[in-house]
C-alpha cells in the first residue's frame, strides 16, 4: 500500500523546500553548548551511521488537538519513514528547524489493518480522511502530482498519536506524562487562526489544495476510530505497578525480550 515512489524520487525536494520556516516553540533552560560538546558532536556526525534517521523520507506537516481537550490545538511537523505497504512511523516535531523540539510519535496503519484491531484498541486510533479532503494535511515541498499520489495512500489511513512535550503549553522541559493525541475530523473544529498561520508561513492555501484533492476517494471513518465524537475519551494516569503492561511479574528477573516464543 505504501510503496511511494513519489517521495523517493522527490526526496531531494524535500531537503530543501517546506523547512526552516517554523523555529521551535519553546526555549528549554541550559547553558549555551560548550566548544567541546561541539566537537564531539561533529565527530560523531561524521563517524557514526544513523541507519534509522536515513530512512525518513517524507515530511508532512499538520494538526492535533489533546483527546478530551478539544481547544488543545497545535501544529505538528511529521518526519515519515515507510516501514512496509501498511505501516508508517512519524517522529513529531514543534518546528522544522534544527532546533526543533522532538514532541512525539505517530503511528499510521491501513484501514485494513485498523479493522483487524480489537475494540478497546481501536478508540486509540484517529482517522485521516478529513485531514487530507480538506487540505489541512500537507507534505511542504512536493509537486503537485507527487502530492496527490502521496495523500491518495494516506487519506484511508490511521494515526495513534502520543505527545510527550506539551510545547504548546510553554513547557520549557518534558514535563507531565505523555497525551494521546486526535486529528479534526469536520470543518468548523479547528481554530481558523491556525491555519491561516501555517499557510502564511509554507506559502500555500489550503483551500486551493481541498479543491486539488476533491477527486482522492476517501472511505467513511471505521467504525471504533475517533472514539471522542462517541464521547469516549482516553488519556493516561499516573499509576503504582506496570498499569496494563504488566505481566503480574513486577520483580527483577529473566528478560521477556529474551524468552524463546
Amino acid at each position: 500500500m505504501f510503496k511511494l515512489w513519489p517521495v523517493a524520487a522527490f526526496s531531494l525536494l524535500l531537503t530543501g523546500c517546506g523547512a526552516n520556516n517554523t523555529p521551535a516553540q519553546v526555549q528549554s533552560p541550559g547553558a549555551p553548548t560548550s566548544s567541546s560538546l561541539k566537537v564531539l558532536e561533529t565527530g560523531a556526525s561524521v563517524m557514526q551511521s544513523r541507519p534509522p534517521i536515513d530512512a525518513i523520507n517524507t515530511y508532512l506537516d499538520g494538526f492535533h488537538f489533546y483527546n478530551g481537550d478539544k481547544n488543545g490545538q497545535m501544529e505538528a511537523h511529521h518526519y515519515v519513514t515507510v516501514l512496509n505497504d501498511d505501516v508508517m512511523q512519524a517522529v513529531i516535531y514543534d518546528g522544522n528547524t534544527r532546533d526543533a523540539r522532538l514532541m512525539g510519535v505517530e503511528y499510521i496503519i491501513s484501514e485494513r489493518l485498523f479493522k483487524t484491531l480489537p475494540p478497546e484498541e481501536k478508540k486509540l486510533w484517529h482517522s485521516h480522511q478529513y485531514e487530507v479532503k480538506s487540505g489541512t494535511l500537507i507534505a511542504p515541498g512536493l509537486p503537485a502530482a507527487a502530492d496527490h499520489a502521496l495523500m491518495t495512500r494516506i487519506a484511508n489511513t490511521y494515526g495513534k498519536t502520543w505527545h510527550t512535550w506539551h510545547t504548546d503549553r510553554d513547557k520549557t522541559l518534558p514535563i507531565g506524562i505523555p497525551a494521546l493525541m486526535m486529528g479534526f475530523t469536520a470543518d468548523g473544529q479547528m481554530d481558523s487562526r491556525l491555519l491561516a498561520d501555517r499557510d502564511r508561513r509554507f506559502d500555500v492555501d489550503s483551500k486551493k489544495i481541498r479543491a486539488e484533492r476533491a477527486d482522492i476517494v476517501a472511505h467513511p471513518a471505521a467504525p471504533g476510530a475517533n472514539a471522542w465524537q462517541q464521547g469516549q475519551v482516553i488519556q493516561l494516569k499516573r499509576t503504582s505497578g506496570g498499569g496494563e503492561h504488566s505481566h503480574g511479574q513486577t520483580g527483577f528477573g529473566p528478560a521477556e525480550q529474551l524468552k524463546q516464543p
